[in-house]
Protein backbone atom coordinates (compact mmCIF):
# COMPACT_ATOMS: atom_id res chain seq x y z
CA UNK A 1 0.00 0.00 0.00
CA UNK A 2 1.47 3.46 -0.95
CA UNK A 3 2.44 5.63 1.61
CA UNK A 4 0.66 9.32 1.01
CA UNK A 5 2.13 12.04 2.17
CA UNK A 6 0.07 15.24 3.01
CA UNK A 7 2.43 18.22 1.81
CA UNK A 8 0.50 21.07 3.42
CA UNK A 9 0.65 19.50 6.73
CA UNK A 10 3.73 20.29 7.27
CA UNK A 11 5.85 23.28 6.71
CA UNK A 12 9.33 23.81 5.51
CA UNK A 13 11.45 25.86 7.92
CA UNK A 14 13.65 28.18 6.37
CA UNK A 15 13.77 32.25 6.13
CA UNK A 16 15.65 32.12 3.05
CA UNK A 17 14.22 32.79 0.08
CA UNK A 18 16.04 31.26 -2.26
CA UNK A 19 15.42 27.89 -0.54
CA UNK A 20 11.87 28.47 -0.80
CA UNK A 21 11.81 29.29 -4.51
CA UNK A 22 13.79 25.65 -4.68
CA UNK A 23 10.92 24.07 -2.95
CA UNK A 24 8.06 25.55 -4.03
CA UNK A 25 6.95 25.45 -8.46
CA UNK A 26 5.76 29.74 -8.76
CA UNK A 27 6.42 32.08 -11.06
CA UNK A 28 6.51 35.42 -11.01
CA UNK A 29 9.75 36.59 -9.67
CA UNK A 30 12.88 37.37 -10.81
CA UNK A 31 16.10 35.68 -10.12
CA UNK A 32 20.26 36.20 -11.01
CA UNK A 33 23.34 34.86 -9.74
CA UNK A 34 26.92 36.39 -10.25
CA UNK A 35 30.06 35.31 -8.50
CA UNK A 36 32.47 37.90 -6.98
CA UNK A 37 35.67 36.74 -5.05
CA UNK A 38 34.62 33.12 -4.88
CA UNK A 39 31.01 34.47 -3.12
CA UNK A 40 27.78 33.56 -4.78
CA UNK A 41 25.64 36.47 -5.05
CA UNK A 42 21.84 35.70 -5.70
CA UNK A 43 19.35 38.80 -6.65
CA UNK A 44 15.68 37.85 -6.54
CA UNK A 45 12.97 39.64 -6.86
CA UNK A 46 9.29 38.76 -5.70
CA UNK A 47 6.21 40.39 -7.12
CA UNK A 48 3.17 40.13 -5.14
CA UNK A 49 1.58 37.29 -7.25
CA UNK A 50 4.47 34.72 -6.24
CA UNK A 51 4.81 36.02 -2.39
CA UNK A 52 1.01 35.16 -2.18
CA UNK A 53 1.22 31.33 -3.00
CA UNK A 54 4.66 30.72 -0.68
CA UNK A 55 3.24 33.25 1.83
CA UNK A 56 6.11 36.06 1.93
CA UNK A 57 6.08 39.46 0.92
CA UNK A 58 6.99 40.75 -2.49
CA UNK A 59 10.20 42.51 -2.53
CA UNK A 60 13.78 42.44 -3.02
CA UNK A 61 16.11 39.41 -1.47
CA UNK A 62 19.68 39.01 -2.14
CA UNK A 63 21.92 36.31 -0.60
CA UNK A 64 25.75 35.82 -0.13
CA UNK A 65 26.80 32.42 0.25
CA UNK A 66 30.15 31.89 1.08
CA UNK A 67 33.00 29.67 2.43
CA UNK A 68 34.38 29.39 5.98
CA UNK A 69 34.40 32.84 7.88
CA UNK A 70 36.71 31.95 9.82
CA UNK A 71 39.43 31.70 7.38
CA UNK A 72 41.23 34.83 7.16
CA UNK A 73 41.37 35.03 3.08
CA UNK A 74 37.78 34.24 3.00
CA UNK A 75 36.65 36.60 5.81
CA UNK A 76 38.21 39.53 4.08
CA UNK A 77 36.95 38.87 0.72
CA UNK A 78 33.61 38.54 2.28
CA UNK A 79 33.66 42.04 3.71
CA UNK A 80 34.71 43.66 0.93
CA UNK A 81 32.05 41.88 -0.92
CA UNK A 82 29.28 42.27 1.47
CA UNK A 83 30.60 45.85 1.49
CA UNK A 84 30.10 46.72 -2.01
CA UNK A 85 26.09 44.86 -2.06
CA UNK A 86 25.57 46.48 1.07
CA UNK A 87 26.12 50.09 -0.50
CA UNK A 88 24.27 49.00 -3.56
CA UNK A 89 21.23 48.01 -1.44
CA UNK A 90 21.16 51.43 0.82
CA UNK A 91 21.35 53.16 -2.83
CA UNK A 92 18.45 50.97 -4.76
CA UNK A 93 16.29 52.19 -1.55
CA UNK A 94 17.67 55.72 -1.93
CA UNK A 95 18.63 55.91 1.49
CA UNK A 96 20.79 59.64 1.29
CA UNK A 97 24.34 59.39 3.13
CA UNK A 98 22.61 62.00 5.62
CA UNK A 99 19.10 59.61 6.51
CA UNK A 100 19.36 58.80 10.65
CA UNK A 101 19.67 55.32 10.97
CA UNK A 102 18.10 52.63 13.61
CA UNK A 103 20.44 49.54 13.98
CA UNK A 104 18.34 46.82 15.62
CA UNK A 105 19.53 43.74 16.92
CA UNK A 106 16.90 41.28 17.15
CA UNK A 107 17.57 37.72 19.11
CA UNK A 108 18.41 36.86 22.74
CA UNK A 109 21.86 36.98 23.68
CA UNK A 110 21.52 34.16 25.95
CA UNK A 111 21.48 31.92 23.60
CA UNK A 112 24.31 31.86 21.46
CA UNK A 113 22.93 31.09 17.76
CA UNK A 114 20.18 33.68 18.49
CA UNK A 115 22.87 36.31 19.84
CA UNK A 116 24.11 37.33 16.41
CA UNK A 117 21.72 40.64 16.05
CA UNK A 118 22.19 42.02 19.62
CA UNK A 119 26.21 41.07 19.30
CA UNK A 120 26.61 42.58 16.26
CA UNK A 121 24.60 45.62 17.86
CA UNK A 122 26.46 46.63 20.34
CA UNK A 123 30.06 46.91 18.52
CA UNK A 124 28.03 49.91 16.19
CA UNK A 125 29.54 53.14 16.15
CA UNK A 126 26.51 55.25 17.34
CA UNK A 127 26.47 58.90 16.85
CA UNK A 128 23.05 60.31 17.67
CA UNK A 129 23.94 61.46 20.73
CA UNK A 130 26.76 63.79 19.16
CA UNK A 131 23.92 65.15 16.75
CA UNK A 132 21.72 65.47 19.80
CA UNK A 133 24.32 67.76 22.14
CA UNK A 134 24.67 70.50 18.66
CA UNK A 135 28.72 68.97 18.48
CA UNK A 136 30.34 69.93 14.86
CA UNK A 137 30.33 65.82 13.66
CA UNK A 138 32.25 64.97 11.14
CA UNK A 139 31.00 64.96 7.60
CA UNK A 140 31.80 61.64 6.88
CA UNK A 141 29.38 60.49 9.92
CA UNK A 142 25.47 59.90 10.03
CA UNK A 143 23.31 60.02 13.19
CA UNK A 144 23.07 56.56 14.33
CA UNK A 145 21.77 54.80 17.21
CA UNK A 146 21.90 50.92 18.31
CA UNK A 147 19.36 48.88 20.25
CA UNK A 148 18.84 45.46 21.00
CA UNK A 149 14.92 44.77 22.48
CA UNK A 150 15.74 41.45 24.07
CA UNK A 151 12.60 38.69 23.21
CA UNK A 152 9.45 38.46 24.31
CA UNK A 153 10.13 35.12 26.37
CA UNK A 154 12.12 37.57 29.08
CA UNK A 155 10.39 40.94 28.53
CA UNK A 156 7.46 40.38 27.73
CA UNK A 157 6.96 43.32 25.53
CA UNK A 158 6.54 42.51 21.76
CA UNK A 159 9.55 43.65 19.76
CA UNK A 160 7.67 45.24 17.39
CA UNK A 161 6.08 47.45 19.96
CA UNK A 162 9.09 48.36 21.49
CA UNK A 163 10.23 49.62 18.14
CA UNK A 164 6.92 51.51 17.54
CA UNK A 165 7.67 53.14 20.50
CA UNK A 166 11.62 53.76 19.38
CA UNK A 167 10.49 54.94 16.49
CA UNK A 168 7.85 57.33 17.12
CA UNK A 169 10.18 58.88 19.74
CA UNK A 170 13.36 59.35 18.03
CA UNK A 171 12.46 59.36 14.64
CA UNK A 172 14.87 57.61 12.66
CA UNK A 173 14.21 57.93 8.98
CA UNK A 174 15.28 54.31 8.48
CA UNK A 175 15.70 50.50 10.47
CA UNK A 176 18.30 48.29 9.81
CA UNK A 177 17.49 45.09 11.51
CA UNK A 178 19.55 41.98 12.05
CA UNK A 179 18.63 38.46 12.72
CA UNK A 180 19.40 35.04 13.05
CA UNK A 181 17.75 32.87 10.91
CA UNK A 182 16.98 29.36 10.28
CA UNK A 183 18.18 27.24 6.99
CA UNK A 184 16.82 24.27 5.35
CA UNK A 185 20.25 22.95 4.57
CA UNK A 186 22.54 21.93 6.51
CA UNK A 187 25.19 24.08 3.98
CA UNK A 188 23.65 27.24 4.39
CA UNK A 189 24.37 27.48 7.93
CA UNK A 190 26.55 29.82 8.73
CA UNK A 191 27.47 30.15 4.98
CA UNK A 192 24.80 32.93 3.68
CA UNK A 193 23.54 36.29 4.40
CA UNK A 194 20.57 37.36 3.25
CA UNK A 195 19.42 40.81 2.27
CA UNK A 196 15.68 42.17 2.03
CA UNK A 197 14.13 45.03 2.22
CA UNK A 198 10.53 43.42 3.28
CA UNK A 199 11.25 43.56 7.35
CA UNK A 200 11.39 40.45 8.91
CA UNK A 201 8.68 38.18 11.12
CA UNK A 202 11.05 37.00 14.59
CA UNK A 203 11.07 33.79 15.32
CA UNK A 204 9.73 32.67 11.79
CA UNK A 205 12.25 30.25 10.94
CA UNK A 206 11.64 28.30 14.15
CA UNK A 207 7.83 28.21 13.74
CA UNK A 208 7.88 31.23 16.88
CA UNK A 209 6.05 33.67 14.91
CA UNK A 210 5.95 37.15 16.15
CA UNK A 211 4.82 40.13 15.04
CA UNK A 212 6.06 41.97 11.33
CA UNK A 213 8.68 44.63 11.56
CA UNK A 214 8.47 45.67 7.88
CA UNK A 215 7.71 49.58 6.65
CA UNK A 216 3.71 48.75 6.63
CA UNK A 217 4.53 48.37 10.18
CA UNK A 218 6.79 51.03 11.70
CA UNK A 219 5.90 53.70 8.44
CA UNK A 220 9.70 53.96 7.73
CA UNK A 221 12.20 51.55 5.35
CA UNK A 222 13.31 48.35 7.01
CA UNK A 223 16.40 47.16 5.56
CA UNK A 224 16.88 43.17 7.53
CA UNK A 225 20.01 41.06 7.13
CA UNK A 226 19.90 37.69 8.01
CA UNK A 227 22.34 34.91 8.65
CA UNK A 228 20.97 31.19 9.11
CA UNK A 229 22.85 29.76 12.65
CA UNK A 230 20.05 26.83 12.65
CA UNK A 231 18.69 24.24 11.08
CA UNK A 232 16.18 21.25 12.23
CA UNK A 233 16.60 17.97 12.64
CA UNK A 234 14.23 16.89 9.85
CA UNK A 235 16.95 18.93 7.25
CA UNK A 236 19.68 17.28 8.94
CA UNK A 237 18.53 13.81 8.40
CA UNK A 238 16.91 14.18 5.24
CA UNK A 239 20.12 15.65 4.08
CA UNK A 240 21.96 12.48 5.09
CA UNK A 241 19.76 10.72 2.92
CA UNK A 242 20.13 12.85 -0.26
CA UNK A 243 24.11 12.82 0.84
CA UNK A 244 23.87 8.56 0.29
CA UNK A 245 22.34 9.10 -2.59
CA UNK A 246 25.07 10.85 -3.94
CA UNK A 247 27.93 8.41 -2.58
CA UNK A 248 26.14 5.56 -3.97
CA UNK A 249 26.27 7.52 -7.28
CA UNK A 250 29.73 8.61 -6.76
CA UNK A 251 30.99 4.79 -5.97
CA UNK A 252 28.89 4.07 -9.01
CA UNK A 253 30.68 6.18 -11.43
CA UNK A 254 34.27 6.00 -9.77
CA UNK A 255 34.53 2.10 -9.34
CA UNK A 256 36.17 0.90 -12.19
CA UNK A 257 38.56 3.59 -12.10
CA UNK A 258 42.03 2.59 -11.09
CA UNK A 259 42.88 5.57 -9.28
CA UNK A 260 40.04 4.80 -6.68
CA UNK A 261 41.11 1.84 -5.91
CA UNK A 262 43.85 3.49 -4.13
CA UNK A 263 41.49 6.26 -2.38
CA UNK A 264 38.79 3.93 -1.15
CA UNK A 265 39.47 5.39 2.16
CA UNK A 266 40.21 8.84 1.50
CA UNK A 267 38.41 11.81 1.45
CA UNK A 268 35.90 12.06 -1.22
CA UNK A 269 34.13 15.40 -2.57
CA UNK A 270 30.89 14.01 -3.79
CA UNK A 271 28.69 17.41 -2.66
CA UNK A 272 28.28 18.32 -6.48
CA UNK A 273 27.81 14.36 -7.53
CA UNK A 274 25.19 14.07 -10.05
CA UNK A 275 22.20 11.63 -9.35
CA UNK A 276 22.88 8.44 -11.41
CA UNK A 277 21.17 6.13 -9.70
CA UNK A 278 17.68 4.35 -10.85
CA UNK A 279 14.63 4.03 -9.46
CA UNK A 280 15.01 0.74 -8.73
CA UNK A 281 18.14 0.76 -7.16
CA UNK A 282 17.50 3.68 -4.60
CA UNK A 283 14.46 1.34 -3.84
CA UNK A 284 16.78 -1.60 -3.08
CA UNK A 285 19.01 1.02 -0.70
CA UNK A 286 16.67 2.94 0.92
CA UNK A 287 13.49 0.96 0.24
CA UNK A 288 10.48 3.32 0.57
CA UNK A 289 12.45 6.33 1.13
CA UNK A 290 14.72 6.01 -2.18
CA UNK A 291 11.11 5.94 -3.84
CA UNK A 292 10.52 9.77 -2.62
CA UNK A 293 11.69 13.32 -4.03
CA UNK A 294 14.11 15.29 -1.76
CA UNK A 295 10.84 17.54 -0.70
CA UNK A 296 8.60 14.41 0.00
CA UNK A 297 11.43 12.73 2.30
CA UNK A 298 11.62 15.47 4.49
CA UNK A 299 8.30 15.95 4.68
CA UNK A 300 7.88 12.63 5.89
CA UNK A 301 10.33 12.65 7.94
CA UNK A 302 8.77 15.50 9.56
CA UNK A 303 5.73 13.51 9.97
CA UNK A 304 7.72 11.07 12.12
CA UNK A 305 9.36 13.82 14.38
CA UNK A 306 7.39 16.14 14.92
CA UNK A 307 4.51 14.28 16.75
CA UNK A 308 6.89 13.03 19.33
CA UNK A 309 8.47 16.40 20.29
CA UNK A 310 12.22 15.29 18.48
CA UNK A 311 12.32 17.91 15.67
CA UNK A 312 15.01 19.46 17.59
CA UNK A 313 16.96 22.94 16.41
CA UNK A 314 20.62 22.57 16.11
CA UNK A 315 23.39 24.45 15.85
CA UNK A 316 27.10 23.53 14.89
CA UNK A 317 29.44 22.68 17.65
CA UNK A 318 31.79 25.70 17.13
CA UNK A 319 28.97 28.14 17.04
CA UNK A 320 29.98 30.75 19.80
CA UNK A 321 33.00 31.44 17.43
CA UNK A 322 31.61 31.63 14.11
CA UNK A 323 29.04 33.96 15.91
CA UNK A 324 31.80 36.40 17.03
CA UNK A 325 33.47 36.25 13.62
CA UNK A 326 29.74 37.02 11.99
CA UNK A 327 29.20 40.05 14.78
CA UNK A 328 32.41 41.60 13.78
CA UNK A 329 31.87 41.25 10.04
CA UNK A 330 28.43 42.67 9.90
CA UNK A 331 29.20 45.30 12.62
CA UNK A 332 32.20 46.28 10.21
CA UNK A 333 30.18 46.86 6.82
CA UNK A 334 27.63 48.99 8.57
CA UNK A 335 30.18 51.22 10.01
CA UNK A 336 32.20 51.61 7.27
CA UNK A 337 28.70 51.63 5.26
CA UNK A 338 26.57 53.87 7.10
CA UNK A 339 29.69 56.41 8.04
CA UNK A 340 31.24 56.24 4.56
CA UNK A 341 34.66 55.15 6.89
Amino acid sequence: MKHEIDLAKYKIRTDLMSEMLDQEKVSGYTREQVEEEGIIIETITLTEEAAAKIHKKAGFYQTLSFTDVTDKKNYQALERVLEKYFHLFLDREKISSKANCLVVGLGNHESTPDALGPLTSEKITVTRHLFSLGLDVDPKYRSVASFSPGVFGTTGIETKEILEGLVEKIKPDFLIVIDALAASSIERVNHTIQLTNTGIHPGSGIGNNRKEISKETLHIPVLAIGVPTVVDAVTIVSNTFQYMIKHFSYEKENKDKPSFKFKSFGPRNYQEQADHLNKEEKEKMLGLLGTLSPLETKQFIREVLTPIGYNLMVTPKEIDFVIEKLSHLLSSVLNKTLHSL
